[in-house]
């Protein structure tokens, strides 16, 4: 046989879910295998999901997810699908020590057929697989109906030497790798180029299936492709959605035939939707059916209710407008037409009264009085929450949360914060972007968006714009007191934001960032600022990462720290 037909599986599944994966893995291979294929590829862990974390060390989590295994390939088998080879990655136990083991196994005629582990384990960024993982085999080739397949699990296709290294002697028809790979921005084009080496170390093709979906602080943006043992792409699947897509590998051909190939998406989407389907996934795995949250007529506010309308549909979005003595009547305004374009839920609850009750007992005045009305409206947005069931979002941007420029349970409340991982630059940017697309009439990544809601389309403004441009333009502020700006306590935000990208993100110390060419006394500025606002960091809550280094598990230092530069 020279012809063997994969079936690439780009699924969502959620950690710990056990039953609902496993029926969502044998419906997709019922239908993969009605459709010709032979092998069926699912991603990394698809049965526990992934990441599973310290879920990992119970070893009644392993046996129940062994036991599952199992039971699937008795069920394809009972159901006329045995002869199949489905390619599922699950957790298993080192025999020699009793650790866990990042495994793939392949269900054949009833049994768990075959497995390999990963050999690489993940320890830097989001990934401390070195203390949860007992590495596996170097290399593991299986023959199915006469192809020489290849395995890999995500990180050793990353690093050079091992698993990959050693099948290139080993004359494999293809190599087949399952991922969990998170997204950030760049990271397309990254898998692709790092595809081509391994196809080309090997000399035959690489099948790449990835998961889709979120997952707490990570989102999965699927793009399972195939490349060519020259590095031809030959397949893609789109981003940010399920997708099924067959390949047939033709072992006698010096080349394969491209087939299915899904169009970029602009980079600007792709952070979009990115951070629109952590939020769906969040509220989908966690129970949640709408969300709330505060509407001051700002940007970032009104950025954070497009996203949760794309996501869930603007009638379970509820807006609250809490205006204080010092909101414009423009800030309200904008807010009003947000709601409208969204067709989202608007309630004004003005904070005017609470607050000078709280200032009458307290006495409280400056940055105590501007904390005081951000708290009090965390107050309302978490009644709102506690009372209808909603998810409160916060709408802190990355810019705010690096320099500690919110209030600690007042803005900062929430369960979930979409944009938490966009700097207020990209925020702008992110605003643009969608209001082209509204214009445009384009989708957002194949999600639900706005106006799609039978009995609720929102009544966008006549130029098809959704988030108001006043909002976009006019200069950022609180307004907590009278004529405040953002640029009164910060940077402008176009210096700030290189500062904090060099800073976070490519940790340059202060000699690095003076050499950079920034300002002494910016750079001062922005690094007192970012070292003292850890506390508040530790307490946001979580947000999907959509950079190449985000707040929380990507970057971990002490609250306590008395280094300074």
């Amino acid at each position: 046989m020279s012809t063997l037909r994969f079936a690439l599986a780009q699924i969502d599944t959620c950690v710990g879910g056990l039953d609902a994966n496993a029926a969502k893995v044998e419906q997709v291979t019922r239908t993969a295998v009605d459709g010709g294929a032979s092998v069926v590829v699912f991603p990394e862990m698809t049965l526990t999901g992934y990441p599973i974390e310290d879920l990992a060390l119970r070893a009644t989590f392993r046996k129940a997810a062994w036991d599952k295994a199992n039971a699937m390939a008795a069920t394809l088998a009972a159901d006329g699908y045995g002869d199949a080879y489905v390619v599922v990655g699950t957790i298993g136990t080192d025999r020699a020590n009793g650790k866990p083991r990042n495994r793939l196994v392949v269900l054949h005629d009833g049994l768990v057929w075959a497995g390999y582990d990963k050999h690489f384990l993940p320890n830097y960024g989001v990934f401390d697989e070195f203390r949860i993982f007992s590495a596996g085999e170097r290399s593991v080739a299986l023959d199915i109906e006469g192809v020489k397949v290849g395995l890999a699990i995500c990180e050793d296709i990353w690093q050079d030497g091992g698993p990959v290294a050693e099948l290139a002697g080993k004359g494999i028809d293809v190599l087949l790798t399952i991922n969990g790979s998170p997204y950030e921005e760049g990271k397309t084009d990254t898998r692709l180029a790092l595809g081509a080496r391994r196809a080309a170390e090997v000399d035959a093709p690489m099948i790449y299936v990835n998961q889709v979906g979120g997952q707490d602080d990570l989102v999965f943006d699927g793009g399972s492709f195939v490349v060519d043992r020259d590095g031809t792409l030959l397949l893609r699947a789109p981003m940010f959605m399920e997708h099924l897509m067959m390949f047939d590998l033709d072992t006698e051909a010096d080349r394969q035939q491209v087939g299915e190939v899904a169009a970029p998406m602009d980079p600007d989407e792709e952070v979009y939707t990115a951070c629109v389907l952590g939020l769906k996934d969040y509220m989908a795995k966690n129970g949640f059916r709408g969300v709330c949250l505060g509407l001051s007529g700002g940007i970032d506010s009104a950025l954070v209710a497009a996203m949760a309308a794309d996501a869930v549909g603007g009638a379970n979005v509820q807006g609250i407008s809490m205006p204080s003595m010092y909101s414009s009547d423009g800030s309200r305004d904008d807010a009003v037409d947000l709601a409208r374009n969204l067709g989202a839920h608007y309630d004004i609850q003005p904070i005017e009264t609470l607050f000078k009750a709280f200032e009458g007992q307290l006495g409280v005045e400056g940055v105590a009085a501007e904390n005081l009305q951000a708290r009090i409206r965390g107050v309302i947005v978490m009644a709102y929450s506690n009372a209808k069931g909603l998810l409160a979002l916060a709408t802190g941007n990355k810019s705010e949360l690096a320099c500690g420029y919110s209030t600690i349970y007042g803005d900062a409340v929430g369960g979930y914060a979409p944009i938490k991982d966009v700097f207020k630059t990209k925020v702008w940017q992110l605003a643009r972007w969608r209001n082209r697309a509204a214009h445009g009439g384009m989708g957002i990544g194949g999600l639900h968006v706005v106006g799609n809601e039978a009995g609720h389309p929102g009544t966008p403004a006549p130029d098809g714009i959704l988030i108001p441009v006043s909002s976009i333009e006019k200069a950022p502020s609180a307004e907590l007191r009278p004529g405040q700006k953002d640029s009164d306590s910060l940077p402008e935000y176009a210096i700030l934001d290189q500062v904090l990208e060099a800073y976070i993100e490519r940790a340059h110390g202060r000699a690095d960032l003076l050499a950079d060419g920034f300002d002494e006394n910016t750079v001062s500025t922005v690094m007192r600022l970012v070292d003292r606002a850890e506390w508040k960091r530790r307490q946001y809550p979580l947000g999907p990462k959509v950079s190449a280094l985000a707040f929380g598990r990507d970057r971990r230092l002490p609250v306590t720290d008395a280094f300074r530069e």
